[in-house]
């Protein structure tokens, strides 16, 4: 059965979360924000939230209760024929020689059906096979929330990195604003250029309101997982750089055969036997058997009775049953096969957006984006010194914001990948790696 303890951690480490690899939460927030109280200096992490759910959340919950209606029916399923005891009374109430009670005759009898075929063992074979189905079922179902959480907390982390990319941007339209106001207070440009660069700053501190909101609502959409209205947090660890090596998708895919999606086929397929073995048994008749005892009124005497019965054509009556469960059995293993081609489409397709993924953001990080800030940095004092007009100053800026959204975006979309990989997998595939902490902006 596929519940190794190693499970427990899957997915833990999907963000390659730490604390020291935090983005802090801008302190202070313009007015009209609307925010939870979250407990003060609280760091959250992706394992708090995995202890959050644990075993208490409603879908892992209602397995517990489903185990007891599988065992319940286990136990009926292991009862033999009931005995039946009766009484009969012949000959009473009659008319001529068998009139009133004196010639009736009084029978005690002891009746029950023997079972034949196996049938006893095929019952419970099919009930502790979907008692054990049950166990693969929950751990799917376990994977799906883990692989949520991680989805849900990576949102707080992009909420976080686009907070510190709008104070970035607001940071450098400050700047232009001050050169604009120095060049017009000396007469080299317009008043035009100031209130320009005025514009732009509003619309970058709109951005940075926009992204606290979002935050708010990350943050609540994750604490409502486990129940909670208040987020007891005030900000998350995590790094949406860190994008280690992972294997090919040929390696990777060695691993699905072990996951639930298709561990729950191995469980369905011993249902599906212990299906047509309990139909088999079906085409064996049963025998049912009675013995007892009978007083003769008239003279006092008493005698034993017995009876045995047989139904007929018991197999032609179980053979639908057997055809069908049969079909079903056969029909098992080409939705595996199905489910399996499915499984590993959406490997591959995470895959090769994870490697995609990985690669633009480093290049970005090492061949993009150390020109821009040394052509900010020029701009910016080109533009104090009057040799280019803001125009070209505020279009280098809005490029230098877009080139850091598009590495964060293409960041955090490998990392959904990388949860979706792990979740189809069940495997945690990061390594630690030296340089995993560090994050530019």
């Amino acid at each position: 059965m596929w519940l190794r303890p190693a499970a427990l951690a899957v997915l833990t480490a999907a963000l390659c979360f730490s604390a020291q690899a935090q983005s802090p939460l801008v302190a202070n927030s313009p007015p009209g924000i609307q925010t939870a109280a979250p407990r003060a200096g609280s760091v959250f992490t992706l394992d708090d939230a995995y202890a959050r759910i644990g075993d208490s959340h409603p879908d892992l919950r209602v397995f517990g209760g489903q185990r007891s209606v599988l065992q319940a029916e286990r136990d009926i399923a292991a009862q033999t024929p009931a005995w039946v005891a009766g009484v009969a009374v012949d000959n009473a109430l009659g008319t001529g020689a068998v009139s009133g009670v004196q010639g009736a005759e009084i029978t005690l009898s002891l009746a029950s059906v023997f079972e034949r075929g196996g049938k006893l063992d095929a019952r419970r074979a099919f009930a502790q096979s979907r008692i054990d189905a049950l166990a693969v079922d929950r751990e799917a179902r376990r994977m799906d929330l883990l692989a949520e959480t991680a989805r849900r907390y990576l949102a707080i982390v992009a909420a976080q990195r686009r907070i510190d990319l709008a104070q970035f941007d607001i940071g450098q339209r400050k700047r232009s604003v001050a050169a604009a106001r120095q060049r017009l207070e000396a007469g080299a440009s317009p008043e035009s250029g100031l209130l320009t660069a005025q514009t732009a700053l509003a619309r970058a501190e709109l951005e940075r309101i926009r992204n606290e909101q979002a935050l708010l609502v990350a943050r609540q959409h994750l604490a409502a997982l486990w129940g909670e209205r208040d987020p007891g947090f005030a900000t998350v660890a995590g790094d949406p750089y860190a994008l280690p090596a992972i294997q090919d998708a040929t390696a990777l895919s060695s691993l699905l055969d072990r996951t639930p999606e298709l561990t729950r086929f191995n469980d369905a397929r011993r249902i599906g036997e212990a299906r047509v073995r309990l139909a088999q048994s079906q085409a064996t008749p049963d025998l049912s058997w009675q013995v007892g005892v009978r007083r003769l009124q008239d003279g006092g005497d008493m005698a034993l009775i017995g009876s045995v019965s047989m139904p007929l054509g018991a197999r032609a009556r179980a053979e639908p049953g057997i055809r069908g469960a049969q079909a079903e059995l056969a029909v098992l293993e080409t939705e595996r096969e199905a489910k399996g081609l499915s499984l590993y489409s959406t490997l591959v397709e995470a895959h090769g957006r994870y490697r995609v993924g990985a690669l633009e953001v480093e290049k970005l990080k090492d061949d993009v984006l150390p020109r821009l800030e040394r052509a900010e940095k020029a701009a910016e004092y080109a533009y104090r010194a009057g040799a280019i007009s803001y125009l070209e100053l505020a279009l280098l800026q809005a490029e230098s914001v877009a080139v850091r959204k598009q590495r964060l975006d293409t960041a955090l979309d490998a990392q959904l990948a990388l949860i979706e990989i792990q979740r189809l997998t069940g495997e945690s595939l990061l390594a630690a790696s030296p340089n995993s902490a560090g994050a530019n902006r």
